[in-house]
Protein backbone atom coordinates (compact mmCIF):
# COMPACT_ATOMS: atom_id res chain seq x y z
CA UNK A 1 0.00 0.00 0.00
CA UNK A 2 1.13 3.56 -0.65
CA UNK A 3 -1.07 5.34 1.87
CA UNK A 4 0.33 6.98 4.97
CA UNK A 5 -2.32 5.48 7.28
CA UNK A 6 -0.69 4.91 10.68
CA UNK A 7 -3.59 4.44 13.13
CA UNK A 8 -6.83 2.47 12.68
CA UNK A 9 -9.79 3.00 15.00
CA UNK A 10 -12.09 0.05 15.70
CA UNK A 11 -14.49 1.49 18.28
CA UNK A 12 -18.15 2.33 17.70
CA UNK A 13 -19.40 5.88 17.40
CA UNK A 14 -20.14 7.45 20.81
CA UNK A 15 -16.96 6.08 22.38
CA UNK A 16 -15.13 9.40 22.33
CA UNK A 17 -14.23 9.12 18.66
CA UNK A 18 -14.52 12.82 17.86
CA UNK A 19 -12.30 13.76 20.79
CA UNK A 20 -9.86 11.09 19.61
CA UNK A 21 -9.99 12.55 16.10
CA UNK A 22 -8.89 15.89 17.49
CA UNK A 23 -6.24 14.24 19.67
CA UNK A 24 -4.71 12.36 16.74
CA UNK A 25 -4.60 15.55 14.70
CA UNK A 26 -2.84 17.35 17.55
CA UNK A 27 -0.29 14.53 17.90
CA UNK A 28 0.67 14.62 14.22
CA UNK A 29 -1.40 11.66 13.05
CA UNK A 30 -3.70 13.82 10.98
CA UNK A 31 -5.55 14.38 8.96
CA UNK A 32 -7.78 11.85 10.73
CA UNK A 33 -10.70 10.33 8.84
CA UNK A 34 -14.00 10.44 10.75
CA UNK A 35 -17.69 10.43 9.80
CA UNK A 36 -17.43 14.23 9.73
CA UNK A 37 -15.43 13.91 6.48
CA UNK A 38 -18.51 12.52 4.74
CA UNK A 39 -20.56 15.53 5.83
CA UNK A 40 -18.03 17.86 4.22
CA UNK A 41 -17.50 16.17 0.85
CA UNK A 42 -20.32 14.77 -1.31
CA UNK A 43 -18.02 12.85 -3.65
CA UNK A 44 -16.25 11.23 -0.73
CA UNK A 45 -19.58 10.25 0.77
CA UNK A 46 -20.68 8.72 -2.54
CA UNK A 47 -17.46 6.69 -2.72
CA UNK A 48 -18.13 5.24 0.74
CA UNK A 49 -21.73 4.56 -0.25
CA UNK A 50 -20.53 2.40 -3.12
CA UNK A 51 -18.30 0.41 -0.79
CA UNK A 52 -21.11 -0.03 1.71
CA UNK A 53 -23.32 -1.28 -1.13
CA UNK A 54 -20.75 -3.98 -1.97
CA UNK A 55 -18.20 -2.43 -4.32
CA UNK A 56 -14.66 -3.71 -3.60
CA UNK A 57 -12.86 -0.96 -1.68
CA UNK A 58 -9.84 0.91 -2.95
CA UNK A 59 -8.40 1.87 0.42
CA UNK A 60 -5.82 4.19 -1.09
CA UNK A 61 -8.56 6.13 -2.86
CA UNK A 62 -10.73 6.27 0.27
CA UNK A 63 -8.07 6.82 2.93
CA UNK A 64 -4.89 7.72 1.07
CA UNK A 65 -5.15 11.36 2.12
CA UNK A 66 -5.30 10.44 5.82
CA UNK A 67 -2.79 9.26 8.42
CA UNK A 68 -5.44 7.84 10.75
CA UNK A 69 -9.08 6.79 10.71
CA UNK A 70 -11.66 6.44 13.45
CA UNK A 71 -15.44 6.20 13.83
CA UNK A 72 -17.85 4.81 11.24
CA UNK A 73 -17.78 4.01 8.39
CA UNK A 74 -14.11 3.00 8.50
CA UNK A 75 -14.51 1.38 11.94
CA UNK A 76 -16.92 -1.16 10.44
CA UNK A 77 -14.19 -2.31 8.04
CA UNK A 78 -11.44 -2.65 10.64
CA UNK A 79 -10.85 -6.39 9.93
CA UNK A 80 -10.00 -5.55 6.31
CA UNK A 81 -8.05 -2.43 7.24
CA UNK A 82 -5.75 -4.06 9.75
CA UNK A 83 -4.75 -6.56 7.05
CA UNK A 84 -4.41 -3.93 4.34
CA UNK A 85 -2.20 -1.77 6.59
CA UNK A 86 -0.19 -4.22 8.70
CA UNK A 87 2.13 -1.52 10.07
CA UNK A 88 -0.69 0.64 11.41
CA UNK A 89 -1.41 0.66 15.13
CA UNK A 90 -4.93 -0.12 16.30
CA UNK A 91 -7.11 1.83 18.74
CA UNK A 92 -10.22 0.54 20.46
CA UNK A 93 -11.99 3.52 22.00
CA UNK A 94 -14.17 2.08 24.74
CA UNK A 95 -16.77 2.79 27.39
CA UNK A 96 -18.90 0.29 29.27
CA UNK A 97 -21.82 -0.99 27.21
CA UNK A 98 -24.57 0.58 29.31
CA UNK A 99 -22.90 4.00 29.17
CA UNK A 100 -22.44 3.61 25.41
CA UNK A 101 -26.11 2.73 24.94
CA UNK A 102 -27.22 5.75 26.97
CA UNK A 103 -25.27 8.05 24.63
CA UNK A 104 -26.05 6.14 21.41
CA UNK A 105 -29.79 6.03 22.14
CA UNK A 106 -29.94 9.83 22.47
CA UNK A 107 -27.85 10.66 19.41
CA UNK A 108 -27.31 8.16 16.61
CA UNK A 109 -30.29 5.87 17.21
CA UNK A 110 -32.99 8.51 16.59
CA UNK A 111 -31.31 9.39 13.29
CA UNK A 112 -31.26 5.76 12.20
CA UNK A 113 -34.91 5.38 13.08
CA UNK A 114 -35.94 8.57 11.27
CA UNK A 115 -33.96 8.09 8.08
CA UNK A 116 -35.36 6.59 4.89
CA UNK A 117 -32.17 5.94 2.93
CA UNK A 118 -31.90 2.67 1.03
CA UNK A 119 -29.05 0.23 1.51
CA UNK A 120 -27.52 1.43 -1.75
CA UNK A 121 -27.35 4.98 -0.39
CA UNK A 122 -25.20 3.97 2.57
CA UNK A 123 -23.19 4.97 4.51
CA UNK A 124 -25.65 6.75 6.65
CA UNK A 125 -28.29 5.56 9.00
CA UNK A 126 -29.19 2.58 6.81
CA UNK A 127 -25.55 1.55 6.68
CA UNK A 128 -25.53 1.35 10.46
CA UNK A 129 -28.88 -0.39 10.61
CA UNK A 130 -28.17 -2.97 7.92
CA UNK A 131 -24.42 -3.48 8.15
CA UNK A 132 -23.37 -2.78 11.71
CA UNK A 133 -26.54 -4.01 13.42
CA UNK A 134 -27.50 -6.69 10.91
CA UNK A 135 -30.91 -5.34 9.92
CA UNK A 136 -32.50 -6.43 13.19
CA UNK A 137 -34.70 -4.39 15.48
CA UNK A 138 -32.54 -1.84 17.26
CA UNK A 139 -33.48 -2.82 20.77
CA UNK A 140 -31.23 -2.05 23.70
CA UNK A 141 -30.49 -5.73 24.12
CA UNK A 142 -29.50 -6.25 20.49
CA UNK A 143 -27.42 -3.09 20.15
CA UNK A 144 -25.51 -3.77 23.35
CA UNK A 145 -24.86 -7.34 22.22
CA UNK A 146 -23.42 -6.07 18.91
CA UNK A 147 -21.31 -3.51 20.75
CA UNK A 148 -19.89 -6.13 23.10
CA UNK A 149 -19.24 -8.55 20.24
CA UNK A 150 -17.19 -5.92 18.39
CA UNK A 151 -15.09 -5.23 21.48
CA UNK A 152 -14.48 -8.95 22.00
CA UNK A 153 -13.58 -9.51 18.34
CA UNK A 154 -11.07 -6.67 18.30
CA UNK A 155 -9.37 -7.99 21.44
CA UNK A 156 -9.31 -11.52 20.03
CA UNK A 157 -7.99 -10.67 16.56
CA UNK A 158 -5.55 -7.80 17.10
CA UNK A 159 -2.21 -8.74 18.68
CA UNK A 160 -1.86 -7.15 22.11
CA UNK A 161 1.32 -5.31 21.19
CA UNK A 162 -0.47 -3.65 18.26
CA UNK A 163 -3.62 -2.67 20.18
CA UNK A 164 -4.51 0.07 22.65
CA UNK A 165 -7.83 -0.30 24.44
CA UNK A 166 -8.59 3.31 25.32
CA UNK A 167 -11.33 3.87 27.92
CA UNK A 168 -13.10 7.17 27.35
CA UNK A 169 -11.67 9.89 29.60
CA UNK A 170 -8.17 8.37 29.87
CA UNK A 171 -6.40 11.54 28.73
CA UNK A 172 -3.08 11.85 26.95
CA UNK A 173 -0.78 9.48 28.82
CA UNK A 174 -1.81 6.03 27.51
CA UNK A 175 -2.34 7.33 23.99
CA UNK A 176 0.99 9.13 23.76
CA UNK A 177 2.86 6.19 25.28
CA UNK A 178 1.26 3.84 22.76
CA UNK A 179 2.07 6.08 19.80
CA UNK A 180 5.56 6.94 21.04
CA UNK A 181 5.06 10.72 21.15
CA UNK A 182 5.37 13.40 23.81
CA UNK A 183 2.36 14.56 25.79
CA UNK A 184 1.31 17.95 24.39
CA UNK A 185 1.07 21.03 26.57
CA UNK A 186 -2.70 21.34 26.28
CA UNK A 187 -5.75 19.53 27.65
CA UNK A 188 -6.99 16.38 25.97
CA UNK A 189 -9.88 17.35 23.65
CA UNK A 190 -13.48 17.11 24.81
CA UNK A 191 -15.58 17.17 21.65
CA UNK A 192 -19.01 16.22 20.36
CA UNK A 193 -21.10 15.78 23.49
CA UNK A 194 -24.75 14.87 23.04
CA UNK A 195 -25.94 18.44 22.53
CA UNK A 196 -23.16 19.18 20.03
CA UNK A 197 -23.86 15.97 18.12
CA UNK A 198 -27.54 16.81 17.82
CA UNK A 199 -26.77 20.34 16.63
CA UNK A 200 -24.34 19.16 13.93
CA UNK A 201 -26.65 16.45 12.63
CA UNK A 202 -29.62 18.82 12.44
CA UNK A 203 -27.50 21.14 10.31
CA UNK A 204 -26.75 18.37 7.82
CA UNK A 205 -30.04 16.52 7.72
CA UNK A 206 -32.37 17.45 4.82
CA UNK A 207 -35.61 19.17 5.80
CA UNK A 208 -38.64 16.95 6.20
CA UNK A 209 -41.49 17.37 3.75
Amino acid sequence: MTTGLKVIGTGFGRTGTDSMREALNILGFGPCHHMRELLKDTEHKLAWRRVAAGEPPDWNALLGAYRSCIDWPSAYYWPELIEAFPEAKVLLTWRDAESWWKSFSKTILPIIQADTETEESAPGSQFLSLRVFGGKDLTEEHCIAVYKANVAEVKAKVPAERLLVYPIGSGWQPLCAFLGVDIPDQPYPNANNTAEFQRVMLEHMPPRT
